[in-house]
C-alpha cells in the first residue's frame, strides 16, 4: 500500500521543470496517438460499409491523403532542420570561434612566457649550478686527504 502511495505522489508532483515538461510531452503524445487511432478505426468502419468499387477508390483516396500528410510532415521536419542548422552555424561563428581565438592567443602568450623564462631564468640557474658543481668537484679533487 505504501508503494502505491509513493508512486502516486511521484506521478502527481514532478520535482523539476524538466520532469514537468517530460510529463506534459508524454500526455500530449498519448492524446495525439489516441485521436489518430480513433480516426483510423472510424475510417475503417466507413470503408467496410461501402461497395467494392467505392471501397477501392476510397482506400486509394485515403492513401493519397496519408501520403500528402506525410509529405507535409517531412517538409516541416526539413524546415526545422534547416533552421537548426542556421542556428548552429550562427552559434559557431559568433560564440565558439571567439572562444577558440582567445584560447589560441592565450596559448601563444604562454609559449612566449615559457620561452622567456627558459632563456632568462632557467638556463642561467642551470649554468650556475653546473659551475658550482664543477668547482666543488675540482675542490674535492685537489683537497688533501686525511
Amino acid at each position: 500500500m505504501s508503494e502505491i502511495n509513493e508512486l502516486s505522489k511521484a506521478i502527481k508532483a514532478p520535482r523539476t521543470p524538466q520532469e514537468k515538461a517530460k510529463t506534459k510531452a508524454i500526455i500530449i503524445i498519448s492524446l495525439v496517438s489516441v485521436i489518430l487511432l480513433a480516426g483510423i478505426v472510424v475510417g475503417l468502419i466507413f470503408l467496410l460499409d461501402a461497395d467494392n468499387e467505392q471501397m477501392v477508390s476510397q482506400v486509394r483516396d485515403v492513401f493519397i491523403i496519408i501520403m500528402a500528410l506525410e509529405t507535409l510532415v517531412v517538409g516541416v521536419a526539413l524546415i526545422i532542420l534547416v533552421v537548426q542548422l542556421a542556428l548552429l552555424t550562427n552559434l559557431i561563428q559568433n560564440e565558439v570561434k571567439p572562444i577558440l581565438d582567445n584560447t589560441n592567443e592565450t596559448v601563444n602568450h604562454l609559449k612566449g612566457t615559457v620561452r622567456f623564462l627558459g632563456n632568462n631564468l632557467t638556463e642561467p640557474v642551470i649554468k650556475l649550478n653546473q659551475s658550482i658543481a664543477m668547482g666543488k668537484k675540482l675542490f674535492d679533487l685537489f683537497k688533501p686527504k686525511k
